[in-house]
This record gives C-alpha cells, structure tokens and sequence, in this order.
C-alpha cells in the first residue's frame, strides 16, 4: 500500500545516490566482520594460546551480540535519529576494532568482537532505514538491491581479503582495515546523511528492549552452541528455555503496552507475514547450503579456506552482478513482489537441488557446482531486495529502524537455523552410512581416523559424506521452494485484499456523482 511510504518523489534528493555510497560501505564493514575472522583461527589459536572454547567465542561473540541488538537498536533508531545513530554505530565499530587489533589476549580479543558487535546493530538497522527516508518508490527497488548486492559482497569476500592480509601482515590487520573506513563513513555521514526520527517522538520501551535482547541472545546462543555440546545439553537448553520465555513476555509486554517497541499489528498482515516467511527460509537455505560446501570443498576436495571462498565466490558475483544491473528492480516492476519472491525463492531451491546433485560427490568435479551457484545467485538477486521492499511497505515511516530490525533479526536468526538443521542432518546422515567398523561420531575426521590406511574404507568414508551432504542440500532446497510457494501466496492474497478493499468505491460514488 504505497499510503505508508514517504511522499518524496516530487523532490528527490540529488546527492541519493552519494549517500547510498557511503551507507553500502558501512554496510560493508559489518558484513566482513562476520566470516573475515575465519581464516585467522589458526593464526590466533597459536599467537595468543587460544582454546577451541575461546576460538568459538572469537567468531560467535560479534554475531550473537549483533543479533541480539537488532530490534532495540532500530527502535532507538526511530526514537533518537536514525542519522545519530548510524554515527554512534560507526564510532562504536571503529572503536572496537581498534580493540581487536590490539587485543593481547583471547578475553580481550572476545570483548572487543562483542564491542564490534553493538555497533554492528546499529549500523545494520540504520543503513536500511536511511534508504526508505531518502530514496522514494520508484527508485527503493534499485537502491536496496545495491544495498542487498553490498552485503552478498560482504559475505563472500571476507575469508578472501582476510587471507590475502595474513598473507602479508599480522592477525591485526583485518580489524585495522574498518578503522579508515570507520572514519570516512563518519564524516562522509556526518556531511551527506539528513536526520529522520519518528515524528511523534515516542517514549522509548526499555523492558521491551531488554526482554527482546535476552530472547534474542538466548535463542540464538542455543542454535550456535547446539552442534558443539549436542542439542539435549543443558548448556543448550537452559539458555533455549531463557530466550524462549522472554520472547513470550516480550510479546505480551507488547501487546499491553501504550508505546510499543514492535507493534504487533504489523503481524496482521499478509504481506508483512509473507515476506518473514520468505526471508527466513532463505536465509536458511543459503547459510546452510554454505556451511555445507565450504565443508565439502575443504574436508572432502582438500582445498584450504581461502581456495574454498573463491571456489563459493561465484554465488556472490551473481548476486552483485544482477543488481548493479539493476535486472532485480526491472523484474520486481514488472512482476509484483509476489512473483519475483516466488520466482527468486524457486531458482535458489533449483540451485541448491543443482549442488546437491552434480557437485556434492567425492568424484564430483567443480563444474556442477558452479552451475548451482550461479542459479542459486540469480534466486537470491531476485527474491531478496523483493522481500525487504515487501516487509518495510507493511510498516508506517515512523517505524523504519524496527522494520530494519526484522528484516536483520530474520536473516540472523534465518541463517544461524540453518546451519543448525542442515548441519544436524548431515551430522545424522553421514553417521547412518558410514562402513562398518567406523565409529559413528558424526565427524569426517574422527571417521577417518578410525578408518586407518585402508584406501578403500577412506574412499566410503569420503562417499558417506558427500551423499550426506548432498542429502541435507536437498532437503534445504525442499524448504525454500515451499517458503516460496507460502511467501508467494501471501503476498498474492495481500494484494487481492487490497484491490479489492478499493474496487468497491468506485461503483457507489459514481450515482452520488449524478
């Protein structure tokens, strides 16, 4: 419904495009932040004596504290200024990755990637934010496609410059990198970004922004932990059932309170529940489709962490290729968002189907893969801009922070589901078809351990894996094509309702007009 956007078409900004430039590029730095400190793990567990604990921290510490601030930091974004506190998120980044670099212990090294982390929320929820308030119908599709674009670049380029840093310098050098860009996003947003709050100027919900950031970091510390202490651990239950039962008193709180954080009417419609059920699913297939290859290509094919990013780089350039093309923004004004998610989420379900079976085999070679990647590229490139513009047209102006906050929340929590049901399926799976006389741990190394010189038990071993991989591949492209399917059809109903809560005025004010 184009009556909860902004009216800004009749006076574009004419530095827009400038300011997409500089909230792309702290968009950037979050993303990096979240897969660049993996190929540093062995460097780090030998520098500063770090325990497989204390390396899990390193990387968990930054997600688990983003994703559990997401909601509240696009609150405060709407109640304070969206502008103040993408400047807040940056000097908070900058700061923390100074941390980080200087870090002389893993204790340090984990405060500072929390630290890294708060700022990481802010500058995620503010950044699409700034993008509704400045860029108006006609032009949003594009714009959030090239933000989308920006954050596959991210994701996929983060192990690649963090190799090619250690390459040449010090652990270190992949914190210092977002200082400089840390401080020209601060003046250049400082100079360039006008500020938008939510006119009303609501009291701010600090319970309800307690509450949401305990069931955040709950939940999701239950999905992270899950695979490392198994899902029945009490040090996985316990922190399950906390988030859990502060995500119910989160919604009640919400549902009572005269100034809620997230209104829950935004639930009531199809089109915003259409466009989380269509994120979810992929944000779920895609971490965990690549969680399953870059273990495949490393445990399976034997290449190291920085030959398997380039080997999965290929998802990405689609994905930045098709938007810089603006090909994503044509189809979605052509087809509806409807169609363009139902289409996007069916190409990626194809591409993952693809990878499953041409490049998950031992014997595979590479060629199959690619052509999964590819597709899996053009799905995402089409469905994902659909479904942000989808989930922040559902939500008034006043409330973009807290729609930026979902649309985060979903792809956090999406992802981090999907790692932990694809990797439990394959974790099962591999156990299930391993030779007999292996034991079934559920490890590719603690199976071929027990398998010994035997090149012929290595070789079923090495099977047992690929089939398994390409078992939970397919299984996660199952449950994107049905989220495509239901995301799909809600939209549709949505926009069936809409026409026809307008149809009908047409015929009773024609006599009066007589």
């Amino acid at each position: 419904m184009h009556s909860t956007q902004p009216e800004v078409s009749a006076e574009r900004d004419p530095r827009r495009w400038v300011i997409l430039g500089v909230i792309c590029l702290a968009q950037l730095v979050v993303l990096l932040d979240n897969t660049v400190l993996n190929v540093a793990i062995p460097v780090l567990t030998e520098d500063l004596g770090a325990s497989t604990a204390d390396v899990q921290w390193m990387v968990n510490a930054y997600a688990l504290v983003q994703s559990g601030l997401l909601l509240t930091a696009g609150s405060f974004a709407d109640r304070y200024g969206r502008k103040l506190m993408l400047l807040t998120g940056l000097v908070l980044f900058g700061l923390g990755s100074t941390a980080a670099a200087l870090a002389q212990s893993s204790g340090q090294l984990i405060a500072a990637r929390a630290g890294m982390g708060i700022g990481g929320a802010l500058l995620a929820t503010t950044t699409l934010a700034v993008i509704m308030q400045v860029f108006d119908d006609e032009e949003r599709p594009r714009a959030i496609g090239l933000w989308g674009a920006v954050s596959s670049l991210g994701f996929a380029a983060g192990p690649l410059i963090g190799g090619a840093l250690l390459d040449h310098f010090w652990w270190g050098s992949i914190f210092l990198i977002n200082i400089p860009v840390a401080l020209f996003g601060l003046l250049a947003a400082a100079r360039l970004i006008p500020e938008t709050k939510n006119p009303q100027g609501e009291r701010p919900d600090f319970l309800g922004a307690v509450l949401s950031t305990l069931g955040m970091v709950g939940v999701v510390y239950a999905i992270i932990s899950g695979p490392q202490y198994g899902w029945a651990s009490p040090r996985v239950l316990v922190p399950a059932a906390v988030g859990v039962l502060a995500l119910f008193v989160f919604v009640r709180w919400e549902l009572r309170v005269s100034h809620p954080m997230l209104d829950m009417s935004f639930f009531r419609s199809r089109r915003f529940n259409g466009a989380i059920a269509g994120g979810l699913l992929v944000a779920l297939g895609m971490a965990g489709s690549l969680f399953l290859l870059t273990q495949h290509l490393q445990l399976v094919l034997g290449y190291d962490a920085l030959q398997a990013g380039l080997r999965t780089a290929p998802l990405a350039l689609t994905i930045v290729a098709l938007n810089l093309a603006g090909i994503g923004a044509k189809l979605l004004a052509k087809l509806g968002a409807a169609r363009s998610i139902a289409l996007g989420m069916t190409l990626l379900a194809v591409g993952l189907a693809a990878v499953a079976l041409l490049g998950s085999g031992s014997d595979a070679g590479y060629g199959g893969m690619l052509v999964g990647l590819v597709v899996m590229g053009c799905g995402i490139a089409l469905a994902m801009p659909a479904m942000a513009i989808s989930i922040m047209s559902a939500i008034p102006p006043a409330k973009a922070g807290v729609g930026a906050g979902v649309q985060g929340t979903l792809t956090e929590f999406g992802g981090g589901l999907g790692v932990a049901v694809l990797g439990a399926i394959l974790g099962s799976r591999f156990a299930a078809l391993l030779p007999v006389g292996v034991g079934a741990s559920g490890s590719l190394a603690a199976a071929l351990t027990d398998a010994g010189d035997d090149p012929q038990v290595i070789k079923q071993v090495h099977d047992a894996f690929g089939d398994a991989v390409s078992t939970s591949q397919l299984i996660g492209a199952a449950a994107v094509f049905a989220g495509g399917l239901l995301a799909g059809c809600l939209l549709h109903l949505a926009d069936r309702s809409a026409a026809a809560a307008t149809a009908p005025a047409d015929p009773v004010e024609a006599p009066a007009a007589g």
